[in-house]
């Protein structure tokens, strides 16, 4: 289990040390293959297999066969930790998440350029070109090739119907002709000569080395024509309009079909709210993906990893669209346009709305979560809290309270709200909650793990949180018993300790 711990964050875990070195080694074998590749090409050596460069070139291609194994066999589906399975659906689950991952573009990308040890297949050693496009810094600020993929990653539901189409015509008019001509045409020996005679007359080619000879034949040929040209238009119109949000309802739709697990769903959205977007992307790991459901069209401002949702979250028709199941926290960000009565009015109706979602599919018998989905409320009036918390909430942010709380101290006391405001940004020494290191089950005093936090990861030890009743108990005496059960509230750079589960 040690060993497949220190593998999986070698290659999954962007905030530890080995994956920054096993990056890093992976980045030198690129920028190493890339050379040899264009190397080769200048001398002319690309066909000779014998030659010490294509030895050289097949060895990097022997440690990215193994670096893209391990990293498929070390990943974890997301789903595992947060469902309660059975054995044998924890098997297919690992296996289907598994095969899930290897079918990203990226990871294909990696496949294809590994099958270049196939000699036969040695052009495919081009691909580890695109590889360069892993690094965010190429485009840090416009990001095309984030856009271009958000495009059609947002609009694959037509895609696939396209393709369905296309593929039906072709099985439809390669086993008609074959049927039909299969006995009496010399250039149709099989049922594949038929399907590849269907898809050059769909795709209007004509390279004309299979023409029908009998009626019956041409009859069939003529179907396959006009039927090619609804198909191409098909083709056009949605290749044309991926950018432009044509096909609105499809793309809703496939949002009910999408793979996000272990996702962050944020609920509402406005002007105030990029700061929280900017926010989650520097404090949420690179993998978590983050997804807005709010009404309108998307926010151009609103960067492009980013998903959006155009979508109401007051109704429990419209969750299904973010995978709410799936999900692991949500936020719901109070309206700013309204008086604040009337917007946490609306908070409240979302966090019960998610909730009662949630509950009406575990009764239902098609939810058993390990863990609940951790729920967040931004409440702007202070009397609305324990509205908010009766409705589901696990946390309720008193965004106005706080601000003004801020304000307030700082005219006493100068400085104190500089100082509260570098704690609460990410990037700068941060508040965590974590569970006591190992021996969690012997008791300990304040000060001992106070004395133990510091001198072993650097971090300030400040209070105790009570899980049961949800209590804190700050700077108690050093001399004051800690339960095995509390958790930690510490000061530090970086969390260093394990999260609550």
């Amino acid at each position: 289990m040690r060993l497949f711990a220190t593998i999986h964050a070698a290659f999954h875990r962007p905030e530890t040390t080995i994956y920054r070195w096993v990056n890093g080694t992976v980045w030198l074998l690129i920028f190493l293959s890339v050379g040899l590749f264009a190397l080769q090409v200048g001398l002319g050596v690309i066909r000779l297999q014998d030659s010490t460069l294509a030895v050289l070139d097949d060895v990097i291609l022997v440690f990215f066969a193994v670096e893209i194994s391990l990293r498929i066999l070390s990943y974890v589906p997301p789903e595992l930790d947060i469902f309660d399975l059975s054995e044998p659906a924890r098997l297919r689950l690992h296996l289907r998440g598994r095969l899930r991952f290897l079918m990203t573009p990226l990871n294909m990308i990696d496949l294809f350029t590994v099958l270049a040890l196939v000699p036969e297949l040695r052009g495919l050693r081009a691909l580890r070109l695109l590889r360069l496009l892993r690094t965010a810094k190429l485009f840090r600020y416009s990001r095309p090739f984030a856009r271009i993929a958000r495009g059609f990653f947002e609009n694959r539901l037509p895609f696939w119907f396209a393709f369905s189409l296309l593929g039906t015509e072709v099985l439809l008019g390669g086993l008609s002709i074959w049927l039909v001509e299969g006995n009496s045409h010399p250039h149709i020996q099989s049922l594949g000569d038929g399907f590849w005679w269907a898809l050059v007359t769909i795709t209007t080619v004509g390279f004309g080395d299979i023409t029908p000879m009998t009626d019956l034949g041409r009859a069939i040929g003529g179907v396959v024509m006009v039927g090619g040209m609804f198909t191409l238009a098909l083709f056009a119109g949605i290749v044309g309009h991926v950018f432009l949000n044509i096909l609105i309802s499809l793309r809703e739709e496939q949002y009910r079909m999408a793979d996000h697990v272990d996702h962050v769903v944020i609920c509402g959205y406005n002007i105030g709210a990029r700061a929280l977007l900017d926010q989650l992307v520097h404090e949420l790991p690179a993998s978590t993906t983050i997804v807005i459901i709010a009404e309108g069209e998307r926010d151009p401002l609103v960067p492009p990893e980013l998903s959006w949702v155009n979508g109401d979250p007051t109704k429990e028709s419209e969750l299904d669209k973010v995978r709410l199941s799936h999900a692991a926290r949500a936020i719901v960000v109070a309206p700013r346009m309204v008086p604040p009565q009337q917007a946490d009015a609306t908070t409240v109706l979302i966090v019960f709305t998610l909730r009662r979602y949630l509950r009406r599919l575990a009764e239902a018998g098609t939810l058993r979560r390990k863990k609940p989905l951790w729920l967040v409320a931004e409440i702007l009036d202070a009397e609305n809290v324990e509205h908010a918390r009766t409705a589901g909430a696990d946390e309720v942010i008193e965004s106005t309270t706080i601000a003004f709380s801020l304000l307030a101290h700082a005219a006493a006391v100068p400085g104190s709200a500089t100082i509260m405001g570098s704690v609460a940004t990410a990037g700068a020494l941060n508040l965590y909650l974590g569970v006591r290191p190992p021996p969690a089950d012997t008791p300990a005093s304040f000060g001992a793990l106070a004395r133990e936090l510091k001198a072993s990861h650097n971090a300030l030890l400040i209070g105790l949180h009570d899980p049961e009743s949800h209590d804190d108990t700050f700077n108690p005496a050093d001399g004051h018993a800690v339960d095995p059960q509390m958790q930690l509230i510490y000061l530090a750079f970086e969390a260093v300790l394990p999260p609550p589960s």
